[in-house]
C-alpha cells in the first residue's frame, strides 16, 4: 500500500511512501503524516492520493506516524494550490508551506540523550562537559538549547565529538507546536450542592473567615450569571489571594476543571444598524442584479463614498444562505478599523486571519473555518487568508484590488492574491466584488472589455463633497525663502487653522527613516552598505545608519571614513526627519508617526489607529500606510510632503501607483460632515499625473497610461515574466545571464529584454541581472511557460551556472 505526499520544501514532483494495510484505510487525502526524507530529516507532508502500485525506480520508505485523525485540508484547496503552482511557475511544495500556519507543517527537532548515566571527567573537553551536565538533569535536549549553553553558533563539531565518544545519541523527532488554550475553571464539590448542606459546609470552615466569604461569593455570581465560573474571574470579583482558594481545593470542598476555549472572541454590538443611501441602495441592487451575468465585478466608488456598508449588505445577502464570506485586504493596518465595523455588525461570525496573530490564534482560525463553523462565517484577511480550508465560499470582497501588496515578491510562491482568488470563487462557483475608488489599469481594461461586470459610485455618503486640492511648487517656494524645514509657508498656516479649529491633519511621506543618506560636503563621500549597492539610510533616533534590505546598520559616522572630514549633511528626508521638525513647529501639540519602524508589536496598529480616533494625537505622519482605505471623522487636512518622490521611478507602473497614492490619500480627508483641504507639495505642478489628481480625473490617467501600456507592449495587452538571476561572482553572472538571454531568444518568437541590472544590483552581496518575457495575450501562455521552463532546466544542467540561483516572478 502506498502514498503520494507533498513535502514543504522547493520539490516540483511527488514523493511516495509505503504505509501498512491499516493505516491505508484510515489515512484519507488532506491528513499529515510524519515521514523521513533525506538521510535523517523527517518532515510533515500532506497526502494528495493514495494507490496500491509500488513505485517501479525504487523502495519506499515507511511513514513514520499519522499526524491526524481527520483531513486538514480539503480537496479544492489542493485544486488550487496546483494551479497557483503552475501559473506562477513554482513548486506545489513551496505553496503548502506558504498555506499551512508555521504551527501545523511541524519540523523535525534533533533532540540529544545521554548513552551514558555516568562518565570520567578527562576523557572530555569543558564544553563537552558542559552537555553532558545539562543532560543530567533532563532527559533530552535540543540543538537551540546547546547553542544558548555552548554561547556559540557552530555547536555540531562538539556534538559530533560526543557522538563518536559513544556519550551522546542524535534522535529526530516531530514535535506538535500547537496547544489549544486551556482556562481553569471551578465548582463546588457534588456533596455541598443541596441546600441543607450549605449550613454543614460554613461550620465545617470553621473560623476561616476569608474561605467562607469566598465560598458565599461563589454562591451569589452562579446565581446572577447561570453558568460555569473560572477561577480568574472568582478571585478578581471576590478580591482575595490564590492560597484561599488553593486550601478550599485541598479540603475538596471546590474542584477544578478546564474547558478549551477560543482565543480571540468578538463581541457583536447590540442595535447596531446600517442605512444605506439612495446611492448606496442603488449600487448594491446593481451589484446584485450583475452577478446574475458577471461572477466577477468591479466596485468603482470615489473614497469616503460608503463601499464598506455595501459590502455589509452584501456579506449578511450570503450569509443568510448558509455560505462562507472571504473578506480580504491589502494591509494589516486596516484591519483593525474593519474588525471594529464588521463585529458590531455580525459579532462573533467574523475570523481573522493574519500573520500578526500568533500560530496558535491562527490554527484556531483554520480549524473554525475546516468545520464550517458560526465563528468564522466571515473571514477577515490579508492574501494568506486565501489559503484557508473553505467548503462552502460563497462572496469574496477584495477591498482597495488596486493595491501593489496583494502581490507576493518573496519568498514563493510570488502569486497575486486578488487573481488566485478569482480563481479560488471559480472552483467554489462563488462570486467575487473587486473594490477600489482607483481600480488597477487590468481591472479597469477587463471591465470595459466586459469581461468583469461594472459598478460606478461618483457620490460621497451623505452628499459630502470631495476635498479640495491645492497645488504648492516647490521651486517657487524656495526661491521666495518661503519654507520652513520642509513645509511651505502655505501649508504650515493651513495646518495652523486646522489646529485651531480642534482638527486632525495625516502627512504623508513616502520614506522612512530621519534621511535617505548623509554626504561628505568635502568629498562627495556617501556611507554604502558593504553587502548591498545602496547607501545607508540615517536614523536620528538611534543615531545610526542603517541598510533596509540586508538590515546591516553603524553607529553614526563623526567623520568621513573617505577623507577624515568633519563635515557631513543629510540629504533627502524620511518620517522620521518630518517628526522632529513637527515638534519644534507645534511643540504643544501630540504628534504620531506611522512606518514599518513604529508598528512592528503586535497591537501596535491597534494602538495608533484608536489614539488616533480617539483624538489622542493631533498630526499623523507616515508613509503608504496611510493611503489604504482608514476612516477618522476628524481629519480634514492631508499634507503630501514631495508628490515627486512618488513619480520619479524606474517603473511601467509608476505613474498609475503615484495616482492611486495621491488619490487613496486625498480621500482620508473630510469623509464626514467638516469640508476637507489637500494640500500636495511638488517641483512639477504641471505634470499630467498632478493635473490629473487635482481634477479627480481617473478616466484621463486610465486612457493616457493604456495608451502607453498599448505602444510598448506592456500589460494588459501583454503578460510579464521577469527571471532574476542571482551570484556572488559578477564575471559568471554576466556570463551565465547572456547564455540564458540568448537560449531564451532562440527558442521564444516574442518580446525578451535584458539582461539588465536593475537600479539596486547588488543585494546581501549577490550581484542581480533581470530577464523579462513579454507575453502577447494571443499567444498561448501554458506552452509558452513549458518552454522557459525547460530552458530553466538546461540552464541548470550547465555545470559551471548550477550554483545562480533563479527565481521567477509571473505577472511581474
Amino acid at each position: 500500500m502506498f502514498i503520494n505526499v507533498i513535502l514543504p520544501l522547493a520539490l516540483d514532483k511527488t514523493f511516495t511512501y509505503a504505509v501498512n494495510e491499516e493505516e491505508y484505510r484510515f489515512i484519507v487525502p488532506g491528513m499529515r503524516v510524519a515521514v523521513p526524507f533525506g538521510k535523517s530529516k523527517i518532515y510533515t507532508a500532506l497526502v494528495i492520493e493514495k494507490y496500491q502500485t509500488p513505485p517501479e525506480l525504487y523502495e519506499a520508505k515507511e511513514i513514520q506516524q499519522i499526524i491526524d485523525g481527520y483531513p486538514i485540508v480539503n480537496p479544492l484547496q489542493i485544486e488550487h494550490w496546483q494551479w497557483i503552482a503552475n501559473y506562477y511557475m513554482c513548486s506545489v511544495g513551496e505553496v503548502y508551506k506558504a498555506a499551512l500556519p508555521s504551527g501545523l507543517i511541524l519540523e523535525s527537532e534533533t533532540l540529544l540523550t545521554s548513552e551514558k548515566s555516568t562518565f570520567e571527567q578527562q576523557e572530555v573537553t569543558d564544553e563537552e562537559y558542559l552537555i553532558l551536565e545539562a543532560l543530567q538533569s533532563q532527559s533530552s535536549i535540543t540543538l537551540a538549547e546547546v547553542t544558548k549553553i555552548l554561547n556559540k553558533k557552530k555547536v555540531i563539531p562538539v556534538i559530533q565529538s560526543l557522538i563518536q565518544k559513544g556519550l551522546l545519541l542524535m534522535n529526530e523527532e516531530v514535535q506538535e507546536q500547537y496547544k489549544p488554550k486551556l482556562v481553569k475553571y471551578v465548582k463546588l464539590h457534588d456533596e455541598f450542592l443541596q441546600q441543607d448542606k450549605l449550613q454543614e459546609l460554613l461550620e465545617l470552615l470553621g473560623k476561616a473567615q476569608k474561605q467562607k466569604d469566598l465560598v458565599l461569593h461563589y454562591f451569589q455570581l452562579f446565581a446572577r450569571e447561570r453558568k460555569p465560573i473560572s477561577s480568574k474571574v472568582l478571585l478578581e470579583t471576590a478580591g482575595v489571594s490564590v492560597a484561599v482558594l488553593k486550601n478550599l481545593i485541598e479540603k475538596n470542598i471546590f474542584v477544578t476543571y478546564y474547558i478549551n476555549q477560543d482565543r480571540v472572541v468578538f463581541e457583536k454590538e447590540e442595535g447596531f444598524e446600517i442605512q444605506l443611501s439612495d446611492a448606496q441602495n442603488q449600487a448594491f441592487q446593481s451589484l446584485v442584479l450583475n452577478f446574475q451575468k458577471y461572477d466577477v465585478n468591479l466596485f468603482h466608488g470615489v473614497t469616503a463614498s460608503g463601499k464598506t456598508e455595501v459590502y455589509i449588505k452584501l456579506i449578511e445577502e450570503y450569509i443568510a444562505q448558509d455560505k462562507q464570506v472571504l473578506f480580504l485586504l491589502p494591509e494589516i493596518a486596516l484591519t483593525t478599523q474593519l474588525v471594529q465595523r464588521l463585529t458590531a455588525y455580525f459579532g462573533n461570525q467574523v475570523a481573522v486571519f493574519h500573520s500578526k496573530y500568533n500560530s496558535h490564534e491562527r490554527i484556531e482560525v483554520w480549524q473554525q473555518v475546516l468545520h464550517n463553523s458560526e465563528k468564522a462565517k466571515v473571514v477577515l484577511g490579508v492574501r494568506s487568508a486565501l489559503f484557508l480550508p473553505f467548503s462552502n465560499l460563497g462572496l469574496i470582497v477584495v477591498d482597495e484590488e488596486h493595491e501593489a501588496t496583494y502581490k507576493q515578491q518573496d519568498p514563493a510562491p510570488r502569486f497575486h492574491a486578488r487573481d488566485a482568488a478569482i480563481v479560488l470563487a471559480k472552483m467554489h462557483h462563488a462570486k467575487v466584488v473587486l473594490g477600489s475608488a482607483t481600480p488597477s489599469i487590468e481591472s479597469y481594461f477587463n471591465a470595459q472589455s466586459k469581461k468583469y461586470g461594472l459598478i460606478e459610485l461618483f457620490e460621497r455618503y451623505n452628499n459630502v463633497v470631495l476635498p479640495e486640492i491645492h497645488l504648492i511648487d516647490l521651486k517657487d517656494k524656495y526661491f521666495r525663502k518661503r519654507m520652513d524645514g520642509h513645509f511651505s509657508d502655505e501649508l504650515i498656516e493651513r495646518m495652523q487653522e486646522t489646529l485651531g479649529n480642534g482638527e486632525q491633519i495625516m502627512l504623508f511621506q513616502n520614506r522612512r527613516g530621519y534621511s535617505p543618506y548623509i554626504e561628505c560636503i568635502t568629498c562627495g563621500h556617501v556611507p554604502q552598505c558593504p553587502n548591498c549597492d545602496v547607501s545607508l539610510t540615517y536614523y536620528k533616533y538611534k543615531e545610526a545608519l542603517k541598510c533596509h534590505y540586508c538590515g546591516y546598520h553603524i553607529a553614526k559616522p563623526t567623520h568621513c571614513h573617505h577623507c577624515h572630514s568633519l563635515d557631513l549633511s543629510t540629504k533627502g528626508f524620511g518620517t522620521e526627519q518630518i517628526e522632529l521638525e513637527l515638534k519644534k513647529l507645534f511643540p504643544t501639540k501630540r504628534i504620531a508617526r506611522m512606518d514599518q519602524d513604529t508598528t512592528r508589536g503586535k497591537f501596535a496598529f491597534e494602538k495608533l489607529i484608536d489614539a488616533f480616533k480617539n483624538q489622542e494625537i493631533d498630526i499623523l505622519v507616515g508613509t503608504q500606510m496611510l493611503a489604504k482605505g482608514l476612516d477618522f471623522e476628524n481629519v480634514t487636512l492631508v499634507g503630501i510632503l514631495n508628490a515627486d518622490n512618488l513619480l520619479n521611478q524606474p517603473y511601467y507602473r509608476a505613474y498609475e501607483r503615484a495616482y492611486q497614492m495621491m488619490v487613496q490619500v486625498s480621500g482620508r480627508a473630510g469623509r464626514k460632515a467638516k469640508k476637507g483641504s489637500v494640500v500636495i507639495q511638488t517641483y512639477n505642478p504641471l505634470h499630467n499625473t498632478i493635473q490629473q489628481v487635482v481634477n479627480n480625473n481617473y478616466g484621463a490617467m486610465y486612457k493616457e497610461q493604456i495608451y502607453e501600456r498599448s505602444n510598448f507592449k506592456y500589460p494588459p495587452y501583454y503578460r510579464l515574466i521577469q527571471i532574476k538571476l542571482r551570484h556572488k561572482d559578477y564575471d559568471k553572472l554576466k556570463e551565465g545571464s547572456m547564455w540564458l538571454y540568448n537560449v531564451m531568444t532562440q527558442n521564444l518568437a516574442i518580446p525578451i529584454l535584458g539582461p539588465e541590472e536593475p537600479v539596486v544590483n547588488r543585494i546581501r552581496n549577490e550581484y542581480i541581472r533581470t530577464i523579462l518575457i513579454k507575453v502577447p495575450n494571443n499567444s498561448n501562455l501554458v506552452n509558452t511557460k513549458k518552454l522557459i521552463k525547460k530552458v530553466l532546466m538546461s540552464f541548470d544542467a550547465v555545470p559551471q551556472y548550477r550554483a545562480i540561483k533563479l527565481t521567477v516572478n509571473v505577472d511581474y
